[in-house]
């Protein structure tokens, strides 16, 4: 991990753009980074309605820094409207995330044409091709995130989504974010009624160094949380091997009864930083918005 810590959000709630009541009404359950859609979850015929729902749910919002906005795929008219939209709103969301990209040249385009009108979000990219998964170490240095996306990976490989045809994936996503600093955040849970598929792939992920998750449902967040914000107890004891591993002038040191050296002070330094950087940008809610709630009655995707 390079440079400071980002903050990265745990859980992703997406939204589609379809009604600016279920869009508002999303802010409650308790997500991170709540994600506005115009992709995928818009049919065709609605996007143009779709950006007006979003422009007017930004200048609602009560903590825009903490909302993202899925575009369009770039080379599209759709995404063309998209990027104006964003440029034109005298509100800006703190997270712009894109699909279907191939190249880091189509993170720096889209990135330096938002600047151009003064707008500077993280930029998330959604893995979700063959190419994207080829060319990884260069997105994840363009880019400010990277985000699984199974569903479109899975039909462009002709492919079932299961662990084992998604894993090659995401061992390359964890590899390429741990190299640059990049935020790792996995695919949504298409099998909502299987509470247990959640649960071990959430496992599964965190064994591998994501830090997040997406959800297309509510009724996920707590499980998502719980399994992925930072835990009190494992941020005392990394500042307890960082502290112990100084005592002994950076060398070996004896914790609790276990060998702690360097490696292990720098992956607890590393704990930390991630874990302040969250609890300085997710872990207060000025805003009062957070539940346990599992209405279901949310738009899915």
């Amino acid at each position: 991990m390079t440079g400071a810590a980002r903050a990265v959000p745990r859980s992703v709630l997406y939204t589609p753009a379809l009604s600016l009541d279920q869009v508002v009404k999303a802010w409650s359950y308790d997500a991170d980074l709540h994600l506005i859609d115009l992709e995928d979850s818009v049919p065709p015929q609605q996007k143009t309605a779709a950006r007006t729902v979003c422009r007017a749910a930004l200048e609602k919002a009560p903590r825009p820094a903490n909302l993202a906005v899925r575009v369009n795929p770039l080379g599209t008219l759709q995404a063309v409207h998209d990027v104006l939209m964003l440029a034109e709103c005298p509100v800006a969301p703190g997270f712009v995330v894109m699909t279907m990209v191939d190249s880091p040249v189509e993170v720096t385009l889209a990135r330096d044409t938002l600047a151009s009108a003064g707008v500077r979000p993280q930029i998330y990219v959604t893995v979700e091709t063959p190419q994207a998964v080829a060319d990884l170490d260069a997105i994840a240095e363009a880019a400010d995130g990277l985000v699984l996306g199974s569903a479109d990976l899975a039909a462009t490989m002709g492919v079932e989504i299961t662990w084992a045809n998604m894993l090659p994936a995401r061992q390359a996503m964890a590899m390429a974010c741990a190299r640059y600093g990049t935020a790792c955040i996995d695919t949504a849970n298409f099998r909502l009624g299987e509470p247990a598929v959640l649960a071990e792939e959430i496992a599964r992920v965190q064994e591998l160094g994501f830090q997040g998750k997406a959800t297309v449902h509510p009724a996920e967040l707590d499980a998502i949380n719980k399994a992925l914000r930072p835990d009190p107890e494992e941020l005392r004891r990394a500042r307890r091997v960082t502290a112990a591993v100084e005592a002994a002038d950076g060398g070996i040191a004896v914790l609790d009864g276990n060998m702690v050296g360097p490696p292990f002070a720098r992956m607890a330094r590393t704990t930390v930083a991630l874990g302040d950087a969250w609890a300085n940008r997710f872990g207060r809610r000025a805003d009062g918005a957070g539940s346990d709630s599992e209405e279901a009655d949310h738009d899915r995707r």
